[in-house]
């Protein structure tokens, strides 16, 4: 039996328009009238705040303070770290003027109010929380020092998507000082370890984490890591990124210390940070052809109840049944938290809400009928597998009261069911065997959906851009060197030269 699916377009027959239709469907997000900016709607704004819940509590269980940092940053703030201001000088959204003036009937900024000193709109914040760190620091006592900001930024980038890339997005930024290289790299390891964790128990997303190469690394930073996720189509997508920034930020901004001997010496600096580009790989990493499938940490609602009114007298006692439902099952908790039980009465055709809820991706919708009050039962889909075999909906009827003491083990089973299909996905489409620069060419050249584990001997300088030269015009990219990689023997595929690791090679968002 042929299944009719939700949405109007399907992953097979086009991927990126499949994306679009989920964001639309969903009412994850849409167009703002500024390009590269989006609204972000109360769902696909409910999956974020969870995800900032649940991060900011792993973020301060690690000692991290929450602090605010301006929108604007002076120029001159970027100027001193050159390495950093060359590689956002292209993003960067520029503030000169700070009034309008009326002529010939349109508004210009007024030649009179052009700005002393122009101010960046934060594309991050490493020189802005570097000036306040030279304050903050002043002896070996006051280090560590640990702060995150949640915040929004802004980089004008050329080629937008909604939750991938655009230029203006929500993230938090995490930036700590350190008293020497040691300390430094054990808090960019733990924020990437955090990230990697979260994104496979929150968000049931398989990541690769690993070190960055030399030509990927944040602006400035001696060393960039990463957490890579692989989306149905076989792309990656960066999900997360921690990096140990050395002593270059702090020479430029002066965050220095008196040590216990009373010499001076520059902190040692990390950077990490996620942001609402998640949000879209959990629709690609999760969603199907009916709309998105959220995971139930993130889920503004995990349970949706869904009463069949039919605008007849024994609608109240539905209605009255499924409040004494929602109820019972907000006294339930799942993952350490009161389960988040909503009850749908808007004025809309119960199919019609059902089907809603299918796309936005809630994890368990229950529907509610009068044969259904009448038995004390409940009819119960699970957004993680919809179907049966024969192409009907798979709708369980089940005792109230079973489903109610059942409920937390349910969202526990289709969390697990989506991590599981995830990793099995991704597991099967990392190709481990390839020897020399033809055969990655040739596999890529299949158009099969995957990523290539390779030898790699971490080229420089001339050596490596030939490399990215190469990758580039195969519409390819180095994502990383996974830590947990097996050890690497024989030749380097793209220089010939004794390999030292082995690295990931993909094509990206």
């Amino acid at each position: 039996m042929a299944i009719k699916h939700a949405l109007p377009v399907t992953r097979a027959a086009d991927f990126a328009a499949w994306y679009q239709a989920v964001i639309s469907e969903a009412d994850l997000a849409e167009e703002s009238g500024v390009r590269g900016c989006m609204v972000i709607r109360p769902w696909g704004y409910g999956m974020w705040e969870r995800i900032q819940k649940l991060m900011d509590a792993r973020i301060k269980a690690a000692g991290v303070e929450n602090c605010y940092f301006p929108l604007f940053i002076p120029l001159s703030f970027f100027e001193k770290e050159a390495d950093h201001v060359d590689g956002f000088a292209k993003e960067m959204a520029v503030v000169t003027h700070h009034r309008l003036k009326g002529v010939d009937g349109k508004l210009v900024p007024d030649p009179d109010s052009k700005l002393e000193e122009p101010l960046v709109v934060r594309p991050t914040s490493e020189t802005v929380i570097g000036q306040a760190m030279s304050r903050w620091v002043q002896s070996w006592r006051d280090l560590p020092l640990l702060t995150n900001q949640w915040a929004n930024v802004v980089r004008w980038e050329m080629r937008t998507r909604m939750f991938l890339r655009t230029s203006e997005f929500l993230w938090q930024e995490g930036h700590t000082a350190h008293a020497d290289r040691a300390d430094a790299m054990e808090e960019t390891l733990r924020a990437l370890e955090m990230y990697r964790d979260f994104s496979e128990t929150a968000l049931a997303v398989p990541v690769i984490a690993g070190e960055k190469p030399e030509n990927e690394r944040f602006p400035g930073a001696v060393a960039t890591y990463s957490i890579e996720a692989m989306m149905q189509d076989g792309k990656a997508l960066q999900a997360g990124t921690s990096h140990y920034l050395g002593t270059g930020f702090s020479e430029a901004a002066g965050i220095k210390y008196q040590d216990k001997e009373g010499g001076q010496q520059l902190c040692h600096t990390t950077s990490w940070g996620t942001s609402t580009r998640m949000i879209g790989g959990v629709i690609m990493v999760h969603g199907d052809d009916d709309g998105l499938r959220c995971p139930p940490q993130i889920a503004p609602h995990q349970i949706v109840i869904v009463p069949m009114l039919r605008d007849q007298p024994g609608d109240e006692e539905i209605i009255s049944y499924c409040k004494e439902l929602q109820k019972a099952l907000l006294a339930q908790a799942a993952f350490g938290e009161p389960i988040r039980a909503h009850l749908d009465l808007k004025a809309a055709k119960a199919a019609n809400k059902r089907w809603g809820w299918v796309k936005k991706g809630a994890p368990i919708i229950v529907e509610v009928g009068g044969r259904d009050v009448a038995g004390g039962n409940v009819s119960v889909l699970r957004r993680d597998r919809l179907y049966r075999e024969d192409g009907k909906l798979d709708s369980a009827i089940v005792a109230r009261e079973a489903f109610v003491a059942d409920a937390a083990r349910l969202l526990g089973e289709v969390e697990k069911a989506l991590y599981t299909e995830a990793r099995t996905f991704l597991d099967a489409r990392i190709e481990r065997g390839i020897t020399d620069q033809a055969a990655l060419e040739s596999y890529f050249s299949a158009d099969k959906p995957g990523w290539a584990e390779v030898n790699w001997a971490r080229p420089t300088g001339a050596a490596l851009e030939k490399v990215v030269e190469w990758l580039k015009a195969r519409k390819l990219t180095l994502r990383n060197v996974p830590l947990d990689a097996a050890a690497a023997s024989g030749s380097c595929i793209f220089t010939g030269e004794a390999a030292v690791e082995r690295v990931l090679v993909g094509r990206s968002y």
